[in-house]
């Protein structure tokens, strides 16, 4: 059995606005789990639609119960690909991201489109969904209970983080310092980087989102 998840959000700014705060949303005070993102691939197409790929580095803390059932020496860090067309035409940035490691404890597939607001001017609708899905035998239904609770708190802290980018741009605020790297982190997602070829066999785009 999988979780799913939906959530329609507006966004009382544009879309061309919302978009560029897409891009700059890390780092930010409500997304301290997010410790690396790579960008792998880059193309903008004939019609005019930027296709991107990112790898990103986030904590992976289990819950306390958790804990006392996985190994201790289970990789704390989750990476992440995030596949995503931004369509200036049509005004429509649709992503898709999927975890690469730990998929048998979790995996967790995100879709988001961000479209211009069909009900209030110079607003930007959010439609986001997710899956959940577990291979655990015996503890799948608690595990995916667990993912699915994680990732409602995770996109409260992604849509407040992406309100402060915002108003930090229309603001006009001094550019703000990039985190310091962590080492260990940032060294696995570069040996991640490498090795996304072979996870995905098309370094190319999901044309399916």
């Amino acid at each position: 059995m999988v979780k799913y998840f939906s959530n329609d959000t507006d966004i009382k700014n544009g879309w061309e606005h919302v978009v560029s705060a897409f891009w700059q949303r890390y780092p930010n005070p409500f997304s301290t789990h997010v410790l690396t993102e790579d960008v792998v691939y880059r193309e903008v197409t004939a019609d005019h639609r930027l296709l991107s790929r990112r790898l990103l580095t986030k904590t992976n803390r289990l819950p306390r119960w958790a804990e006392k059932v996985f190994p201790g020496n289970m990789a704390r860090c989750v990476y992440i690909v995030e596949d995503s067309i931004v369509d200036p035409v049509a005004k429509s940035l649709t992503t898709f991201a999927w975890n690469l490691n730990h998929t048998t404890l979790m995996s967790v597939e995100e879709r988001c489109v961000f479209t211009e607001s069909a009900d209030q001017p110079a607003s930007t609708s959010i439609r986001r969904e997710a899956w959940i899905s577990s291979g655990v035998y015996g503890f799948s239904r608690p595990i995916q209970e667990f993912g699915l609770a994680r990732f409602k708190s995770n996109q409260t802290k992604a849509l407040k983080g992406l309100e402060h980018v915002l108003s930090d741009l229309h603001g006009e605020a001094a550019p703000r310092p990039l985190r310091d790297p962590v080492k260990e982190p940032l060294g696995k997602a570069k040996e991640a980087a490498k090795t996304l070829a072979s996870v995905a066999p098309s370094t190319k785009p999901q044309q399916y989102i």
